[in-house]
């Protein structure tokens, strides 16, 4: 530790012995380490990438392994048995891509052949997949006669980094359930399985049998087994915060939530680390992988871009994902683009959940992804633009800026492009190019696809926008909408001028044809 009280940095550091011995931050996670191990013995969890699950099952593999000098001054420490071990057995997919099932399956037994090494057991008879498997559980509960705790790390990303390729992924999901059908049976042989990756297949699709596998991503006792609360930014990495807006950190970086109301938000870890290491706010998340599968996904389905704020989907669609079907809302909020705002239950065990973005970096950065693929292909100098005339309040320069922006969609995208015959197209246009700006952004209402409230919170003053495809001329009736729902209402106790601002589109024109304002 540094004389200014500050330990290292771990960025991307999944090893929890390196850790602990290098002198690193540790958010210490064994108090809820322990009710995983007290509850129930199958589990599956579910997080996006960069979350640190991989850091959650290393730490697992300690414990079990009984290597107590690491978990000095952590919560676990005197509360668990070391003298009680157990052999440990991880198998990881997290490395290289697999293009087939020749290449999948040999990973499979170059692990599995670790594994034995790995616990001194003596080698078995050359047998299929299932076989070597199953006789690796058998003979490490045998030979140390204690059952195995099995960790299975990005159980899926073979069959992910292969969705635009269905036929091949199919094949890796049926490699893959191959291997995992021989947990059910070897039940007797285990103390304890989790499994971890980024997104839920379906149990009929690659865990057959396994019924009794929990699964806790949405579990509230469970939100913050991997990330950083609120309150490990504020006691564990204390040191790093001055200097930097704790309000900006948390409205940047903070809102990632798998549960109700009550359950904590998290950071991101890699996000919370690349901000103290480099003093500066950056979409570092997003960076580190572009989700060009989500974007063609979306701008081919049509999404309305202003309805990702605030999304209501059954519990149903958040976990359905398979190779044929792959549901919208389930790959933003496996993928973590979205996540939990809401949860309702309006009739006995029909459950409602709200998505939206967790934070300003995932919102500003995807819609800064989505652009392009709306016919925005300059979208940075526009973007220069619209800040320039929202830090200057200039109306007047908005309405051109605006309309230029629209004239300078290329016609024969328009003919190219599905998406553009689709009415929501226009709005999602309008509010995806003020959402890139990382501006704060609520949108009011989004259910009708030819238009879009929202407001707009910038530099001191509130715009509140109502954009609203006509079919030709305009009809002025965008702004005595904004007046007549009233939006204003509770902002204006906020101390700031409002300015209440009907957008009209033209669809025949495909330009803006009335832009009114009012201030309040």
């Amino acid at each position: 530790m540094s004389n200014l009280g500050k330990k290292r940095l771990p960025i991307g550091i999944q090893t929890f012995s390196e850790i602990i011995e290098g002198g690193y931050y540790y958010v210490d996670k064994t108090p809820v380490i322990e009710r995983l191990v007290q509850q129930n013995k199958y589990y599956f969890l579910s997080r996006p990438r960069r979350f640190g699950k991989s850091l959650l099952l290393d730490t697992l593999r300690c414990l079990f392994e009984g290597r107590q000098a690491l978990f000095e001054g952590l919560y676990l420490y005197d509360r668990w048995d070391w003298q009680q071990t157990h052999p440990v057995i991880r198998l990881s997919f997290g490395s290289g891509v697999m293009r087939n099932r020749e290449e999948l399956d040999a990973r499979i037994r170059h692990q599995l052949r670790k594994s034995r090494e790995y616990l001194n057991l003596p080698t078995t008879p050359k047998a299929d997949i299932p076989g070597e498997f199953s006789d690796l559980l058998e003979l490490a509960h045998q030979t140390t006669g204690r059952p195995v705790v099995l960790l299975i790390d990005e159980y899926d990303k073979p069959i992910l980094d292969n969705l635009l390729e269905p036929e091949r992924a199919r094949e890796l999901r049926e490699g893959l359930k191959n291997l995992y059908s021989v947990i059910k049976d070897a039940d007797p042989h285990l103390q304890m399985v989790l499994l971890t990756g980024v997104s839920k297949f379906s149990k009929v699709s690659l865990f057959s049998g396994l019924n009794n596998l929990r699964d806790i991503t949405l579990s509230q006792e469970y939100g913050a087994i991997c990330g950083y609360t609120d309150a490990d930014l504020d006691t564990v990495f204390s040191a790093e915060l001055p200097g930097l807006d704790r309000d900006e950190i948390r409205r940047w970086y903070n809102g990632y939530r798998w549960g109700d109301q009550t359950t904590p938000s998290v950071y991101n870890p890699f996000d919370a680390l690349l901000l103290f290491q480099e003093r500066r706010f950056a979409p570092y998340w997003f960076e580190s992988a572009t989700p060009t599968f989500l974007v063609d996904l979306l701008a081919e389905r049509g999404m309305f871009t202003p309805q990702l704020a605030q999304l209501q989907t059954e519990a149903e669609l958040l976990g359905r994902f398979d190779v044929d079907q792959i549901t919208t809302e389930g790959l933003l909020f496996q993928t973590g683009y979205l996540t939990v705002h809401q949860v309702e239950e309006p009739m006995t065990g029909y459950w409602v959940y709200t998505l939206g973005f967790p934070n300003q970096e995932v919102e500003a950065s995807l819609n800064q992804a989505l652009l392009p693929a709306l016919g925005l292909e300059h979208a940075a100098p526009q973007r220069l633009t619209l800040f320039k005339c929202l830090q200057a309040n200039d109306l007047a320069g908005l309405e051109a800026h605006l309309k230029a922006l629209f004239a300078g969609l290329p016609h024969d995208w328009y003919r190219n492009n599905p998406i553009a015959k689709y009415e929501g197209h226009y709005a999602s246009v309008f509010y995806s190019h003020f959402a890139a700006l990382g501006l704060d952004i609520t949108v009011e209402d989004a259910s009708h696809h030819g238009s879009v409230d929202m407001t707009v919170d910038a530099f001191g003053h509130l715009y509140l926008f109502e954009f609203k495809v006509v079919e030709q001329l305009p009809e002025g009736k965008a702004l005595a909408q904004i007046q007549a729902r009233g939006y204003a209402d509770k902002y204006r106790t906020a101390g700031k001028p409002i300015h209440l601002v009907g957008v009209e589109f033209s669809r025949e024109q495909r330009q803006i044809v009335a832009f009114d304002t009012a201030l309040i």
